[in-house]
């Protein structure tokens, strides 16, 4: 008999808590002092599994949300909260986030990932970028070989003003049909964010990876292909974007290498819970 929908809507929410307790079990160290946590579905059993722990184990750690959501979430377990510009400063420097937690709308199999389905993705790429490691969490079903596969649309965040404007280059680099994001059916007119921007969502072809350019395929938009990088380079430059839901390029362990802490937009893992019950972890190359 197949199972009813309430059936497999309870599956789903056991694959994002053992995913979301399996991730934090293997990522925070009792030494772990500024911890990001992200907003969506199964960062609540992110939050869970550390007040699970007991407050002696959190005592001294400091949690640092990306939104309201999360926020939220943070103060209703009893952690200690603290905004992201209100860390303490250390030789003129913020000091990092040791880790961050936080969901996803679809990740492809070299970790790039589509954030944004919650409004959330301005702050919660600040935070991932803040710390030093970032964790993906989420249920088996945001698992693509490309972005664009499952989760059709990239989630933009734009100055209201220019809108009319950034919809119209959307079109032009081949988006078939971006639509300002609806705030229905809680608020009427536009989906506002927590910083008073727009979101827009534009559909895509499934993006490419730099494995799968060729001499005739660039990447560059012809025929509507884009690799993510050069996709996500041509977004970032318009004017009115403030920010974009494609969290790509390297991840913080590969960041150090590079010369460009802090810049880090890639979790080093990303932690999915199947319907069996099972954990999946798929981990940086």
């Amino acid at each position: 008999m197949a199972a009813s929908a309430s059936d497999v809507a309870a599956l789903i929410e056991s694959a994002k808590k053992a995913a979301a307790f399996q991730a934090v079990e293997d990522h925070l160290s009792p030494t772990d002092k500024f911890v990001g946590i992200g907003s969506g579905s199964t960062v609540v059993y992110v939050v869970e599994a550390i007040a699970a722990k007991g407050p002696s184990f959190s005592a001294n750690m400091t949690f640092i949300p990306t939104g309201s959501q999360s926020k939220g979430l943070i103060r209703a377990a009893g952690l200690r909260l603290c905004n992201l510009d209100e860390r303490p400063v250390i030789n003129g420097v913020s000091v990092a986030l040791d880790v961050a937690f936080d969901g996803a709308d679809e990740v492809d199999e070299d970790l790039n990932l589509i954030k944004g389905g919650g409004a959330c993705l301005f702050q919660e790429k600040l935070v991932a970028v803040a710390a030093r490691k970032f964790i993906a969490v989420a249920d088996s079903r945001k698992q693509s070989p490309r972005l664009c596969t499952k989760w059709k649309t990239i989630p933009i965040e734009v100055l209201p003003l220019a809108a009319p404007d950034v919809l119209n280059r959307l079109k032009a680099m081949g988006s078939p049909n971006p639509v300002v994001r609806s705030g229905l059916p809680s608020k009427a007119g536009e989906c506002v964010t927590d910083n008073g921007m727009w979101i827009i969502d534009a559909p895509f072809p499934p993006l490419l990876l730099p494995k799968d350019l060729t001499a005739e395929v660039d990447g560059t938009g012809k025929n509507g292909a884009w690799e993510i990088g050069r996709l996500a380079e041509e977004l970032v430059k318009l004017p009115g974007i403030v920010e974009i839901g494609l969290f790509h390029g390297f991840n913080g362990v590969q960041a150090v290498g590079l010369g460009k802490e802090f810049q880090a937009q890639k979790p080093v893992a990303a932690y999915f819970g199947t319907p069996s019950g099972e954990v999946q972890v798929q981990n940086a190359a």
